[in-house]
């Protein structure tokens, strides 16, 4: 009798997030919200995406920090469920994604996300989780050219090289680099993520208590 895959089914769930230190994340939005307010919308973001993570259920959950690991804000999310938390190696964003696919991968594959999407919802995951079961990979495609989560049955390092992380090519290089490997894919619904002052209208009137959290006046 064949021994039994306990993460049959399951996928893992690699969230890449910065610390919320001011002056040292979501730069581009210190002019709306000053270096502390937006070190706070980098907090809530960060809290929000890892319990959808563990609300989702769909794998082992791991948090993969741009700073240090013992900041207070990751530790806190160890208190949420079963998250480990793992330091960011050196390298573009590309090589940071492909180390953390690589060692968040279960027998059925991986999902990577970032925290900048708070329109990702439990059943994003889930949805991205069964449709991995059908392709080699599955991304969420956003809405300025890049992606806000992507899957892969195992991780492909290809697919991650050559990329203009930050430009609004990411997302066709990608699909050209799953073209080049002869992988299958399916896209869900194009989102939207909180990165240009432009972007906090819509993020206050989805979410109003990101207002509260960040607890300083949004300057529009």
């Amino acid at each position: 009798m064949s021994p039994i895959d306990p993460d049959a089914g399951r996928v893992g769930v690699a969230i890449l997030a910065r610390a919320p230190i001011p002056g040292q994340c979501k730069t581009r939005l210190i002019p709306a919200l000053g270096a502390a307010g937006a070190a706070r919308l980098q907090r809530w973001l960060l809290q929000r995406t890892v319990a959808m993570a563990l609300v989702a259920d769909v794998g082992p959950v791991s948090l993969w920090c741009a700073g240090d690991p013992r900041h207070p804000d990751f530790i806190q999310c160890r208190a949420y469920g079963a998250v480990s938390v793992r330091h960011q190696p050196q390298g573009d964003l590309g090589r940071r994604m492909l180390a953390a696919a690589h060692a968040s991968a279960t027998s059925s594959g991986v999902l990577v996300i970032g925290t900048d999407c708070p329109a990702l919802t439990p059943g994003s995951l889930r949805e991205a989780a069964a449709r991995l079961q059908r392709h080699d990979a599955v991304l969420t495609p956003a809405e300025d050219g890049g992606y806000v989560l992507i899957g892969l049955r195992a991780p492909i390092a290809s697919v991650f090289e050559g990329i203009a992380w930050g430009s609004d090519e990411v997302m066709a290089q990608t699909r050209q680099r799953l073209r080049e490997c002869g992988c299958t894919w399916e896209e869900s619904t194009t989102l939207w993520d909180v990165d240009r002052p432009e972007d906090l209208s819509r993020l206050l009137a989805a979410f109003p208590e990101a207002m509260q959290a960040i607890g300083t006046a949004v300057t529009l």
